[in-house]
C-alpha cells in the first residue's frame, strides 16, 4: 500500500471515530420509540412547526454559517455525503476515490437526481457550486476550504455524473471540507453577479426532501414534501419553521402544542421535562461557547488588558450561573472542540487569579476602563454570562456597560469588518471534525474573525497545517494554533456545551432522523406524526 493510501485509511478512522463520538445520542433524557400504523410502517401526512431563533440570512448553502440557515437549508439541500455512527453514507454521490498521488478526487452522483423544479442535478452542478465557492466576487465564507497555500483547487466535469478535483498539493483538509458540499442549481444562478444578494435565494431551488412553498420574513418559512426525492418521499406533508425571538413566548407556544420542536435553554429542562409532552434529546453539540475581543478598540489591542479580563474570570462560576450546572456544558481551554482532530488542552488555561488580573492592568498602565459588552438580548445564557462578567470585571476595577441587541441587528454588527460599537461579545459555532474549517473564523482577512486579529505568521501556520499530511507534524502545527490564541487572548473560551432538543412525542422516528448538532435534526424526512 503506497503512503498516500496509508495516510488516508488513518485519517479516516480517526474522523470517523470522532463524528460517531459527536453524533451519538446515547444521553438522551428520554428515548424516541419509531411508534407506527397497524402495519408497523410510519403513517404519512401531517405537518410540524419547528421554532427557530431568527430570520435565516441566505437560504443559499454556500453562504449558510448561522444555525437558522443550517436547520432549514439541511431540509431544503442535500449533500454529496454524511459521516455518521461510524459510517461513511453517500447521500447525491454514489462513489468517490482518490489518486494514488492523493492530487485527484473523482466523485461520481447518483443518476436520476433532480432539482425540486425538476430540472436534472448533474456534474455541471456540482462544477458550478464549486467554482461559485472559488469566485473571490462571491465572497463564499467556505473558499478558504478549498485553497491551499494560495492555490484553489481545479474542478472539472468528465461526464454528466463524474467531476474530478485536482488539488494543488497533497492536503489532509481537503475530504472534511467537501462534507459541508451542497451544490447549487446552475440553471438558476449562472451568470448572477452576486449570487449571496440575488433575490432568488428568497425562493430557493434545492435537492432536499422538502422544496420551498413560503417565506414571510419575521413569521416563518413553509416547505413542502417533494416527491420526487431519491431517496424516497418524507413523511410529513410539510415542515414550517417560525421564527420566535422570545424564547419564554417560544416555550408556551411549545407547551400549548403551536410549536412542536424546539432547541430549548438549559434553564428550561426541568419544566419541559416534568409536563411529560416531551422527548428530550440531551447530546454533546460539538460547540464552543466563547467572549470575543474587538481589536479594532485601540484599547483592546494591549494584550494585558485581554489577559487581565481573562485572568478576572472564574469558568466554572461562569458556566453555572449560565447554564445551571455542568452537566450541559464544560470549561473550554481551547477554540478547538473535543470533536475535532488536533484538539488539546495543553494550553494557557487562566485559572481564576484576581490579584494577577490587576497586575496585569498595572502594567498596561490603564485605570478606570470602561467596556461595553455586546450580547443578544433572548439568549439566556449570554443574559447571565453578562450579568456575571459585568461583576466579575468590577472587583478588578474594571466598569461594563452591557448592550443587550436584538439578535439581527447584533449578527449584522459582528459581521462589520469596520466594528468598533462595543469592546466585548459572545458567539459561539460548530465547526466539525476538520479542524482546517475553523481558519475562516480566524485568519486575518476572514469575514467571521470577529476579533480582527491579524497576523501574518498566525496565517501562514493556518495554510501549513492544512496541507500537512504528516500526522504527527499537523497535530504540532494545531497545538500551535490554539496555544496563539491562548496565549494572545483574542478569544476567551467559554464552554464547550450540550444541545437539548424538545419534541412532541406525537412524534416518531426521532432517532432515525438523527439528532444532530446545529440542525437538530439531520433527517426530517424519517421523521412522522404517531
Amino acid at each position: 500500500m503506497k503512503a498516500g493510501k496509508i495516510w488516508l485509511s488513518l485519517m479516516l478512522v480517526a474522523m470517523i471515530a470522532i463524528v460517531s463520538a459527536c453524533g451519538s445520542s446515547s444521553d438522551s433524557a428520554s428515548s424516541s420509540s419509531s411508534t407506527a400504523s397497524d402495519d408497523g410502517t410510519p403513517k404519512d401526512g401531517g405537518s410540524i412547526v419547528i421554532a427557530v431563533q431568527d430570520d435565516p440570512q441566505v437560504m443559499n448553502p454556500i453562504y449558510a454559517g448561522d444555525r437558522v440557515t443550517l436547520t432549514i437549508d439541511q431540509s431544503l439541500y442535500a449533500p454529496l455525503f454524511n459521516i455518521n455512527d461510524g459510517k461513511k453514507t453517500y447521500v447525491l454521490a454514489e462513489s468517490d476515490s482518490f489518486s494514488d498521488d492523493h492530487l485527484t478526487y473523482t466523485l461520481k452522483l447518483k443518476d436520476g437526481l433532480k432539482w425540486h423544479d425538476g430540472q436534472p442535478l448533474t456534474a455541471d452542478d456540482i462544477v458550478f457550486t464549486m467554482n461559485s465557492i472559488l469566485d473571490e466576487k462571491q465572497h463564499s465564507s467556505m473558499r478558504s476550504q478549498f485553497v491551499f497555500n494560495g492555490k484553489p483547487v481545479k474542478v472539472t466535469k468528465v461526464d454528466d455524473l463524474t467531476v474530478k478535483f485536482q488539488l494543488p498539493e497533497v492536503s489532509a483538509a481537503f475530504e472534511g471540507g467537501m462534507v459541508a458540499f451542497y451544490p447549487i442549481p446552475k440553471h438558476i444562478f449562472d451568470g448572477v453577479a452576486d449570487i449571496e444578494k440575488s433575490d432568488k435565494n428568497n425562493a430557493p431551488v434545492g435537492s432536499g426532501p422538502f422544496k420551498f412553498k413560503e417565506y414571510r420574513p419575521g413569521e416563518y418559512v413553509t416547505l413542502e414534501r417533494f416527491d420526487d426525492y431519491f431517496a424516497g418521499k418524507a413523511h410529513l406533508d410539510s415542515v414550517t419553521y417560525r421564527v420566535a425571538k422570545d424564547p419564554n413566548a417560544a416555550n408556551l407556544a411549545l407547551q400549548n402544542g403551536e410549536i412542536q420542536m424546539r432547541m430549548v435553554d438549559t434553564q428550561d429542562y426541568n419544566k419541559l421535562k416534568d409536563t411529560g409532552k416531551f422527548n428530550l434529546e440531551i447530546y454533546p453539540e460539538g460547540r464552543l461557547q466563547y467572549m470575543v475581543f474587538n481589536l479594532n478598540v485601540p484599547v483592546m489591542q494591549k494584550k494585558e488588558i485581554r489577559q487581565a479580563i481573562a485572568y478576572a474570570l472564574d469558568k466554572n462560576e461562569l458556566i453555572t450561573a449560565s447554564y445551571s450546572s455542568g452537566d450541559f456544558a464544560e470549561p473550554a481551554p481551547s477554540i478547538l472542540t473535543p470533536d475535532t482532530l488536533y484538539q488539546t488542552d495543553d494550553v494557557e488555561k487562566y485559572d481564576y487569579n484576581a490579584d494577577k488580573a490587576k497586575q496585569l492592568l498595572a502594567d498596561a498602565g490603564v485605570s478606570n476602563l470602561k467596556l461595553r459588552l455586546a450580547y443578544t438580548n433572548t439568549n439566556k445564557p449570554q443574559t447571565s454570562q453578562a450579568l456575571y462578567i459585568q461583576q466579575k470585571l468590577k472587583d478588578v476595577g474594571i466598569e461594563v456597560e452591557l448592550l443587550p441587541m436584538d439578535g439581527t441587528a447584533y449578527g449584522n454588527k459582528t459581521l462589520d469588518m469596520n466594528n468598533k460599537d462595543f469592546d466585548l461579545s459572545f458567539g459561539g459555532y460548530i465547526m466539525g471534525y476538520e479542524p482546517d474549517a475553523y481558519k475562516s473564523l480566524f485568519l486575518s482577512d476572514a469575514a467571521y474573525n470577529y476579533s480582527h486579529y491579524k497576523s501574518a505568521d498566525f496565517d501562514k501556520l493556518w495554510d501549513q497545517a492544512a496541507v500537512e499530511i504528516d500526522t504527527t507534524k499537523r497535530a504540532d502545527l494545531y497545538k500551535q494554533i490554539q496555544q496563539t490564541v491562548a496565549n494572545e487572548m483574542t478569544v476567551y473560551p467559554i464552554a464547550y456545551t450540550k444541545a437539548i432538543v424538545a419534541i412532541d412525542n406525537t412524534y416518531g422516528g426521532v432517532k432515525e432522523a438523527n439528532p444532530k448538532p446545529v440542525v437538530m435534526l439531520e433527517d426530517l424526512s424519517k421523521l412522522y406524526k404517531k
